[in-house]
């Protein structure tokens, strides 16, 4: 198996409601000069912050690492120990995995893998 290669993709924010999302995904938005993209469930300031629009896992919020392959990072993960939730799976509807988190927080941070866009 060849080495995974994880690289920081984005840091996400638990905020409360949906109008608190924005307002801090709007704040970062103005100080580091990025655009603001509202979606369904979060809203993003630029590629770098994620704002959820309700808690969701983790304490705090997650870190997501992006991957060229979430199976290949899931083997590796799970060789070296670490536990991987596979009820929070995502899949492309080709079936391709697509994100995933790991079972353990870091910090009050859950840990997103995602495949690189």
């Amino acid at each position: 198996m060849s080495e995974v290669k994880y690289e920081l993709a984005h840091v996400g924010i638990n905020a409360e409601n949906a109008a608190q999302a924005e307002e801090i995904a709007t704040l970062f938005a103005g100080i580091f000069g990025l655009n603001v993209k509202v979606g369904n469930s979060s809203v993003f300031a630029g590629k770098a912050v994620e704002v959820m629009k309700t808690p969701y896992l983790g304490k705090n919020g997650h870190i997501a690492m992006a991957v060229a392959d979430c199976v290949e990072a899931v083997e590796d993960l799970k060789a070296r120990g670490f536990e991987v939730d596979m009820d929070t799976a995502k899949y492309k509807p080709d079936g391709t995995l697509n994100a995933v988190y790991l079972k353990q927080e870091v910090a009050g941070f859950a840990i997103h893998i995602v495949k690189k866009a």
